[in-house]
């Protein structure tokens, strides 16, 4: 059975950094992509980057420079370091077993908040 739990938000300035972390159980997430969702107040579900089974990585235009994906396959657990946090990341932050083509009807966890407020 998937299962997947988010952890590590909360609230920050604007140009500050947050590390999200993702444990995974039931699967392997080595052999699959693996994605981080967002969904900001009144808006639907925004995927933000993937990290595929062989390691390659891939962000969406906003956040590509400032948000880092990976994963510790030891651990069984996935990453999303986020620096140069902005207003607009506020949101809440999902961990998904699916690329950026499934990810809207791939399994999720239950999310973490993310807060980027002065």
């Amino acid at each position: 059975q998937v299962q997947l739990v988010e952890s590590g938000g909360g609230l920050v300035q604007p140009g500050g950094s947050l590390r999200l972390s993702c444990a995974a159980s039931g699967f392997s997430l080595s052999s699959y992509a693996m994605s981080w969702v967002r969904q900001a107040p009144g808006k639907g579900l925004e995927w933000v980057s993937c990290i595929s089974g062989g390691g390659f990585t891939y962000y969406t235009d906003s956040v590509d420079g400032r948000f880092t994906i990976s994963r510790d396959n030891a651990k069984n657990t996935l990453y999303l370091q986020m620096n140069s946090l902005k207003p607009e990341d506020t949101a809440v932050y999902y961990c998904v077993q699916g690329s950026q083509f499934n990810y809207d009807s791939a399994p999720r966890g239950r999310g973490t908040q993310v807060t980027v407020s002065s």
